[in-house]
């Protein structure tokens, strides 16, 4: 009898099916053991380093449990004990104390927020944390978390999970001498500013290096209203996972063609599931500078609070991300330092955090010196010494109350006051674009204008835009926009540039411009982009390729619905000329004979900040795009509505 194919098929899988169940059960105990060979806890072998590392979990008074690296280099001891230099951070503490295999100190602290030679030059216990909630750390994370209060109902915050990690510093780590010092840039910058309330008796100095002070005014969040939509990625990576392993996509290589692919940045942050992330929702419910937003500004909350600890406030002046932070804490705490001898100032020629690293240059810009090394070798490391060593306490400080490097000049200078004897003067936006230290005439041209298209944003920088990123071996030059070439802007028609005739003697100026705009726009809202800049001769000897560099001194954005309240938007009066007047970052720069003086007038810096649909919505986070619409834009230069910028023009020192 023939039999079929599929009969034979069927009568296998009977018989290995019947074969499977015959077969003998053998669970995993009768199996023989084979003993990992990698040990369940090593301990390394440091005999040979000049450090030994200690990764400990301290309470707190809650009872959660902080992920804390301590470095204690072999010169400490009992006998000749070290005081601590402490970061606390988001930043993964474990990274920050990895940056190579050695048995030295010097390159495994080689890196971000670590002032390495003064580290290890100067002996210090180093220890990194992680805050809470994030990577080693037990708890939950909050952005910037407030401080026990209206915003935070629990009852620990940064300024107590500081004090309890000094405490039990002081007390569980013998080489100690009792003194700590916590210091750190950004948000690790931040931090220190944190520690300041009830500060802890051991601690002795702060250090925040361009802290994050307050995201709506002019940090990492918006500026006087404008939101800094490409900071969504960060807002992203931060909060939507413990270790930041969960990355932000895009499908395009210009981050200007992203950020328009979306009607808005609510919508766009929508798409990438970003209302996930609890700080996200919190930034869509609060566009405006509420109680929010001032109740955690730290500048705000240090002016209530005594002064009892030094700290040393340091400041970039080409700072791309907070700008505005250490300067605004220093006007805050300042007027508290009745001898002069407790708030420093130090402003230099960076980017963000650059004074931990080479400060030779700054893009195309040449310093003529290391300002970071002087930085840190000058400044940094004596004042360090004197407050938290035992053995220097004894001698004086030679250290200024304020530590300021004099841009286009390139020289640092020691004053005992920040900004000094200044006068401020007005300097003019005048007919056929011009600017002058003369009011405008009678009978001259009554304004200048441009049409603002929000379907053609003004890049802020050349594109194609990269994303926010410090690898400029990849081409992630985030760090240097704020010294880019102008001349790009400088030539479109929806960019108006006022430009002054050659300086025949040196202009210094010193602090903060303020800009007053008498503008009028055809829309019901608009921004104002007001840029300060330094336009150098066409011809540089010494550096050819800055021949006719037009170099932003000090530039902001302000978004017009707020010209009456930062915390209630109106919709601006179409066409009706209005003044808008808001301050520009400080800056300390030598305007030098040959060069001119150019202000650049703008709607858009995109995609920097989010588009302003020109027409008045309650929250542009949700604009749709039907309320995006041309307008046109007027900027005033008459006798009786007249546009300057207040520059704080130096007197002689």
């Amino acid at each position: 009898m023939k039999i079929s194919a599929s009969v034979r098929l069927l009568a296998s899988a009977v018989l290995v099916c019947c074969t499977l169940l015959s077969a003998p059960a053998f669970s995993q105990s009768q199996y023989p053991n084979y003993p990992s060979e990698t040990p369940s806890n090593l301990k390394p072998a440091d005999s040979t380093w000049d450090y030994s590392r200690r990764e400990v979990m301290i309470p707190m008074r809650d009872g959660v449990k902080l992920h804390t690296v301590i470095l204690v280099p072999r010169s400490a001891t009992k006998e000749k004990p070290a005081p601590i230099l402490l970061t606390r951070t988001p930043y993964n503490a474990s990274d920050l104390t990895s940056h190579a295999a050695s048995p030295h100190l010097g390159p495994i602290l080689e890196g971000y927020d670590n002032a390495t030679d003064v580290i290890v030059e100067g002996g210090y216990i180093r220890v990194v944390q992680d805050v809470r909630g994030k990577y080693g750390s037990e708890g939950d994370y909050v952005m910037n978390r407030p401080l026990h209060g209206p915003l935070n109902p629990t009852p620990v915050d940064h300024s107590t999970d500081t004090y309890d990690t000094i405490d039990w510093l002081i007390k569980h780590e013998p080489e100690s001498n009792g003194k700590v010092g916590i210091l750190g840039i950004s948000y690790d910058g931040f931090l220190p500013l944190m520690a300041l309330v009830n500060p802890h008796p051991a601690l002795k100095v702060s250090v925040p290096m361009n802290p994050m002070v307050d995201g709506w005014m002019g940090d990492d969040w918006f500026h006087n209203g404008a939101f800094r939509e490409q900071n969504l990625p960060y807002i992203y990576e931060q909060e939507a996972t413990r270790d930041n392993s969960a990355k932000w996509w895009t499908g395009y290589f210009d981050d200007y063609d992203l950020y328009m692919s979306a009607s808005s940045a609510g919508e766009l942050g929508r798409s990438h599931g970003l209302e996930q992330v609890g700080f996200w929702r919190k930034v869509l419910e609060h566009p405006s500078y509420d109680a929010f937003w001032r109740d955690q500004a730290m500048d705000k909350i240090l002016a209530k609070e005594p002064l009892k600890v030094p700290v040393m406030l340091v400041d970039s002046l080409w700072d791309q991300e907070d700008i505005y932070g250490a300067m605004a804490v220093y006007k805050a705490i300042k007027p508290k330092d009745t001898n002069n001898d407790k708030v420093f100032l130090v402003m230099g020629p960076w980017h963000h955090g650059q004074e931990i690293g080479d400060g030779s240059t700054l893009g195309p810009i040449r310093f003529n010196s290391d300002t970071a090394l002087y930085f840190r070798q000058s400044i940094l490391r004596p004042f360090l010494d004197h407050f938290l060593k035992d053995d220097a306490q004894s001698s004086k400080l030679d250290v200024p109350p304020v530590s300021a490097f004099e841009t286009g000049a390139n020289t640092w200078r020691r004053l005992s006051s920040w900004p000094g004897a200044v006068k401020t003067t007005p300097l003019y936006l005048k007919a056929g674009l011009k600017l002058g230290f003369t009011p405008p005439q009678s009978g001259d041209s009554q304004f200048e204008e441009y049409v603002s298209d929000p379907a053609k944003p003004v890049p802020y920088r050349p594109r194609p835009t990269r994303p926010v990123g410090y690898d400029i071996d990849k081409g992630l030059t985030w760090p240097l926009w704020l010294v880019d070439d102008q001349r790009g802007p400088s030539g479109r028609q929806d960019v108006l540039a006022f430009t002054s005739d050659v300086l025949k003697e040196p202009l210094k100026i010193s602090g903060q411009p303020a800009v007053n705009l008498v503008a009028s726009t055809s829309g019901t809202d608009s921004d104002w982009v007001v840029k300060l800049i330094d336009v150098y001769p066409d011809e540089v000897a010494a550096q050819p390729e800055m021949g006719g560099y037009q170099l932003m001194v000090s530039a902001d954005i302000f978004r017009g619905r707020y010209r009456e309240s930062l915390e209630t938007p109106k919709p601006i009066e179409s066409s009706k000329p209005l003044l808008y007047r808001f301050n520009l970052p400080t800056a300390d720069h030598v305007f030098l004979p040959g060069h001119r003086i150019m202000v650049q007038v703008q709607s858009s810096w995109f995609p920097l900040y989010d588009r302003n649909p020109q027409t008045f919505v309650p929250n542009i986070f949700w604009a749709k795009p039907g309320d995006y619409r041309k307008a046109t834009q007027r900027i005033y230069h008459s006798p009786q509505e007249t546009s300057f910028i207040e520059l704080p023009v130096a007197l002689e020192r």
